[in-house]
């Protein structure tokens, strides 16, 4: 498990397996996040939205392909783009 130190200035450096794992750049920004155990969690600023590595942790979780297309409608609802995304319904 990667670690840090936290310098007098209240810095540390994010190690380069966890800057890698995030999709981190120099200069880019990252956000702390608390999650509904009470744990913190980092993760790039969502500021860049054509940058996948950006969009990390900005979605809920799902497990199954209805979730994502129940979240999906809710979010734009139904046209002939979310019908070709998900295969279904009479698109040419």
């Amino acid at each position: 498990m990667p670690s840090a130190t936290i310098t007098s200035k209240g810095q540390i450096t994010l190690p380069i397996e966890v800057r890698r794992r995030l999709g981190l750049k120099q200069g880019d920004k990252v956000e702390f996040v608390y999650d509904e155990d009470g744990r913190t969690v980092v993760r790039p600023e969502k500021t860049d939205a054509n940058s996948l590595g950006k969009l990390i942790g900005a979605f809920p979780a799902f497990k199954t392909r209805e979730e994502i297309i129940a979240y999906w409608r809710e979010m734009r609802g139904h046209d002939e783009l979310d019908a070709k995304l998900f295969g279904y319904g009479d698109t040419p």
